[in-house]
């Protein structure tokens, strides 16, 4: 089949565009957000293919995968007004947690008779008000990257992007008291200056933009993951840390209490309990190891690549049938 989606969440796409069809990534000359094309930091097989908004109006789409509101009426423009839903299948991609009114938060595509809407996790569906249309979950799927821990520095990995602009959403609050427990490295977009935002010295938190590889193995280096994420869908980096066999030190917040099982790190709604944590393994690599081991079998059993693309191919199938 004929893929149609955009190239928003880099990492979501990585998973999503393993399974056995053709995708079509909309470019434009000059990449803007609706013209990204295919990704220069991920790995994408060649089944992913750029197309300009000039060759998609003649070329054959068998499913639109929506991500953003304003995507509906790009697409019918692009694709020569053929419209989603009604012209062709679609799906509208829900990736995020609602915000504003919580939990009475309407959805933008909620009562829609001419399309699914997928969820990315339970909680999203669960506080979502998407009134008539038909919903689906199909739970996030890591491409694996390997067991590749090591804990030797005692240090804890974070991962999220804009930690200053995003604020109390992120928990960038709570970096500095997490920071005096152990050393924090934290990766991501626009990462740059958060040590002296937080009123900290740089060596208590610094600050890199990894491509994914890297990334990967700068955070197995490190002897945990702190996920500090008050109010977000369900992390991608949280899901990787885990594959890669890091103990989670986490909020207890959204997605997190069902991703997280016991035995493999921490969940808790109180800082304090999380910097004790923190502190645990910092001195203690073994259980460090051995809580990072027992998050790799669950988040291979529960979040593995292969469930999620068998999902999306039943939804894929019943869609477009």
């Amino acid at each position: 089949m004929n893929i149609l989606l955009w190239h928003v969440h880099g990492s979501w796409t990585t998973a999503f565009v393993q399974g056995p069809h053709t995708y079509l990534v909309p470019v434009t000359p000059g990449r803007d957000p609706d013209g990204l094309g295919r990704a220069r930091t991920f790995s994408w097989p060649d089944s992913v293919k750029e197309v300009t908004p000039g060759e998609l109006r003649d070329s054959p789409v068998d499913l639109v995968v929506l991500q953003r509101p304003h995507e509906a009426e790009l697409a019918e423009r692009w694709l020569g007004g053929r419209r989603p839903g009604r012209d062709v299948p679609a799906v509208y991609l829900e990736h995020n947690a609602p915000d504003g009114e919580v939990p009475c938060t309407r959805h933008p595509f909620a009562d829609r008779d001419d399309l699914t809407l997928v969820h990315v996790t339970h909680f999203n569906r669960l506080f979502w008000d998407s009134g008539s249309t038909r919903t689906e979950v199909v739970e996030h799927g890591i491409v694996d990257p390997g067991h590749l821990y090591s804990g030797h520095l005692p240090r804890a990995a974070v991962v999220v992007n804009d930690p200053v602009r995003r604020g109390r959403y992120t928990g960038t609050d709570l970096l500095a008291a997490l920071g005096e427990a152990v050393p924090l490295d934290v990766f991501g977009m626009r990462t740059e200056g958060l040590a002296d935002h937080l009123g900290v010295p740089a060596d208590q938190c610094r600050s890199a933009d990894l491509p994914q590889q890297a990334l990967h193995e700068a955070m197995a280096a490190r002897r945990m993951y702190i996920h500090p994420v008050r109010w977000t869908s369900l992390g991608l980096s949280l899901l990787e840390a885990m594959h890669l066999g890091m103990p989670v030190v986490a909020l207890a917040t959204t997605e997190v209490v069902e991703a997280v099982p016991p035995g493999t790190g921490t969940l808790s709604t109180r800082p304090e309990v999380l910097a004790r944590a923190a502190r645990l393994y910092r001195e203690d690599p073994q259980a460090a190891a051995e809580d990072g081991a027992r998050a790799r079998q669950a988040v291979l059993e529960r979040y593995g690549l292969k469930r999620f693309l068998a999902d999306w191919e039943r939804v894929i199938t019943e869609v477009c049938s």
